[in-house]
């Protein structure tokens, strides 16, 4: 099962993807995708290692290239985040447009897993215009975010820490 979770920043994705995956009884990898650049993100990835603490998780820090992962079969994934994964092959893998490299590289991995999340972003959709480079990114992030909600079996929104369910239904273990 696929599982997209999508939201603004803060509002509660990695929280909803950990009670969902912490439901289950697999072995637990979290592939971490956020490089730990400047205070601001150092600061994040203390609060998602907090988070999972106790939790029982495999923690892969993998910036691009996800689809290298040997994971087993029938293991229980959750990607942290979609955003930052795009960013990263963009920016640093030099790819400029990465949503084909990326969805291939996710389904190669929902083939050996028994549940994939993946958490993504909303950006772009504040009407302001950046710069060139920023607007391709947020263009690419759009385009491959309509590709994985097409791929999933359920498509979640968090709005205040509140999954609304876009695609699919609520997994029991949110309610």
């Amino acid at each position: 099962m696929f599982i997209l979770i999508s939201g603004g920043c803060k509002n509660g994705k990695s929280a909803i993807a950990e009670q969902i995956i912490c439901s289950g009884n697999s072995e637990r990898f979290y592939i971490a995708t956020m490089q730990p650049f400047g205070k601001e993100a150092e600061i994040a990835i203390k609060r998602h290692r907090k988070m999972r603490l106790g939790r029982n998780f495999n923690t892969i820090e993998k910036y691009t290239d996800i689809g290298e992962i040997d994971l087993p079969d029938k293991c229980s994934v959750l990607l942290e985040c979609i955003g930052n994964l795009c960013a990263n092959e963009m920016f640093s893998a030099g790819c400029s447009t990465p949503e084909e490299k990326i969805l291939r590289d996710i389904k190669k991995i929902i083939a050996k897993t028994e549940i994939f999340i993946a958490v993504t972003s909303h950006v772009g959709s504040d009407g302001i215009i950046y710069p060139k480079e920023t607007m391709k990114y947020a263009e690419s992030l759009g385009r491959l975010n309509s590709a994985l909600a097409d791929t999933a079996d359920i498509v979640i929104e968090a709005v205040f820490g509140i999954p609304i369910i876009l695609k699919g239904e609520l997994p029991e273990c949110i309610y």
